[in-house]
């Protein structure tokens, strides 16, 4: 069974059928089960128009559901509006359904892990983890969305700012995370760039081409993650990144600077060097701290506290870590990190150790926990001597 097939599929499936007139939890509900349907059949039977038939089938479940309590105009309403038989319209639905999905009745928080959950196809832990909360937490704002928007009309799309953050939530669990979405994001925020001209709209663009240019470069033949100091820069993107510097460049001039722009812009200052020893590190601090100005977040800080090591050594950046709350991810690898590059392997290889077992995926927990055997290595090599 192609999971990544039907993962494709499912916006558009549940697009029409909130476009025929079905709620949203209900067809949700629906498509859910079409999709077990077709786990069930299609191994031994694989249809010629998979999207035709995962409309058809969802839209009869939907019906069954419906006319245990519908009243018999509306179902004979709601029959007459079946799909037809054969192949179904190509037309992509998905931007459309993240802004159905971005409601005024919701707040944004609400919104954007709703159309994660339901849209981007995303765990309710992986949500989690981007938003920086426990799963129970994260469970109940998406069940308390659906309950929301259940029987509510989506004639009010949602705001562009709502759908911003989820394609950034998107292609961030695409290019780190376990479910690859991101060139999905990209193509749906050209899309939407297209459509709408807004400086953040093309900031998001920018960031993104910036971090997808770098993709081929991030991991080794062997599955491990390559840190950027030690990426082989002559696996980047070039095309790409040009692409993303010259849509940076336009949103900037427009003097409207927003955190997409922001993080764009540091991409850029990273993608400019020619080598990890000649990156621009004081301006990249600089950014960090518009940034943070932008957003106050923890996150941001974190990786701000990485520049300044960068730029005015380890001791600068561990003094800046130590401004923020330990039990924000990532924090321990940071320290490790710092620690490392302030000569002190002892403390370095015990925190790597500790952030292994905080890893989110298992390519992170994979890299942290080699890192920490070499440093045990070389202090055992040095201990021999």
């Amino acid at each position: 069974m192609d999971e990544v097939l039907l993962r494709s599929l499912t916006p558009g499936v549940l697009a029409v059928l909130v476009r025929r007139g079905a709620d949203f939890a209900a067809a949700e509900d629906a498509v859910q089960d079409a999709l077990v349907e077709a786990v069930r059949v299609w191994p031994s039977d694989p249809p010629r128009d998979a999207k035709g038939w995962l409309v058809t089938v969802a839209w009869r479940r939907f019906l069954d559901a419906t006319r245990a309590d519908a009243s018999r105009r509306r179902r004979e309403d709601l029959v007459d509006q079946e799909p037809p038989p054969g192949p179904a319209p190509g037309v992509d639905d998905t931007l459309r359904l993240y802004f159905l999905c971005a409601h005024p009745s919701l707040t944004p928080s609400s919104a954007v892990a709703l159309t994660l959950r339901a849209v981007g196809g995303l765990t309710t832990r992986q949500i989690a983890r981007a938003y920086l909360v426990p799963e129970a937490t994260m469970a109940q704002r998406i069940s308390r969305a659906k309950r929301t928007v259940s029987g509510v009309r989506f004639d009010r799309p949602g705001d562009v700012a709502t759908v911003l953050r989820v394609l950034y939530l998107v292609f961030n669990e695409g290019y780190s995370g376990d479910v690859d979405l991101a060139a999905e994001a990209i193509r749906l925020t050209r899309q939407l760039a297209a459509v709408v001209d807004h400086p953040e709209v093309a900031g998001l663009l920018a960031l993104m081409l910036l971090h997808h240019a770098r993709r081929a470069a991030r991991t080794a033949p062997d599955g491990a993650l390559v840190p950027l100091a030690e990426q082989d820069r002559r696996r980047w993107d070039k095309g790409m990144i040009s692409e993303g510097v010259v849509v940076l460049q336009a949103a900037l001039a427009r003097d409207r600077l927003g955190e997409f722009q922001a993080q764009a812009a540091i991409a850029a200052l990273h993608a400019d060097a020619p080598t990890a020893e000649e990156t621009d590190w004081p301006q990249i601090v600089e950014w960090y701290d518009e940034l943070a100005r932008l957003t106050d977040s923890p996150v941001v800080r974190l990786n701000r506290a990485v520049a300044v090591g960068e730029a005015d050594g380890p001791r600068a950046g561990l003094a800046a870590l130590a401004e923020l709350d330990p039990s924000l991810p990532r924090h321990t690898a940071v320290a490790a990190y710092l620690h490392e590059r302030d000569g002190d392997p002892v403390t370095a290889a015990r925190l790597y150790a500790e952030a292994a077992l905080k890893a989110p995926n298992l390519a992170e927990r994979d890299h942290l926990t080699r890192r920490a055997a070499r440093l045990h290595a070389r202090l055992h090599a040095r201990g021999s001597c």
